[in-house]
């Protein structure tokens, strides 16, 4: 489990395509303090370390994953928003994430309002996610605040320092972004679901 607070940005190293799966050699700040089968989110999406080399540590995505985000497109030098997993004695700051991202969005517009800078976002609602007004999202792993709330399509305000620590400020229009959308709304939408199938 996430909170959708990054930690740092880390940087990709290598990336091996095998058959049915890619590893990443990611190198990153908190290097000595993690360890093998750790959970760390990566541009939102949960992955376990399966071993560590000096300044690097490793994972692996499978094509579902690969499937469902932006993961496969990233390269040799791209910076990645990285978080581990959550304390349990900690203070959750951001939102309850599961580092299962949903699907990807394209940015649609950007814009500068004041210190922040505005994000829009298209997906593809034909998948039955949705946002709604003031509630979360996690994009690329950092939990932030949607507005303007329709269907396929939201904003988000970013705050100068969430842009200047996390890769969101390498965005621009067209770009792909792993999404989150909220695990409680999710779980409301599947009971309403059942019921409604059920009447």
């Amino acid at each position: 489990m996430f909170t959708g607070i990054i930690e740092c940005t880390g940087k990709l190293i290598n990336k091996f395509d095998y058959t049915t799966s890619v590893e990443f050699e990611v190198e990153a700040d908190f290097i000595g303090e993690i360890k093998v089968d750790q959970s760390i989110s990566h541009n939102g999406v949960c992955l376990t370390v399966t071993r560590i080399v000096g300044n690097s540590y490793f994972v692996t995505a499978i094509p579902e994953t690969l499937k469902k985000s932006n993961l496969g497109r990233i390269v040799s030098g791209d910076l990645i928003n990285l978080e581990r997993s959550m304390k349990a004695n900690g203070r959750f700051d951001g939102h309850m994430v599961q580092g299962h991202v949903d699907q990807t969005g394209i940015c649609s517009g950007i814009r500068s309002e004041g210190d922040s800078t505005i994000f829009t976002f298209t997906y593809d609602a034909g998948n039955g996610n949705f946002t709604v007004e003031k509630g979360s999202v996690c994009l690329n792993g950092i939990s932030l605040t949607v507005f303007d709330s329709k269907e396929g399509e939201f904003s988000v305000a970013v705050i100068p320092y969430t842009f200047e620590n996390t890769n969101i400020q390498f965005i621009r229009v067209n770009d792909m972004v792993n999404i989150e959308f909220d695990i409680i709304g999710k779980y409301l939408q599947n009971i309403f679901l059942k019921y409604k199938s059920n009447q």
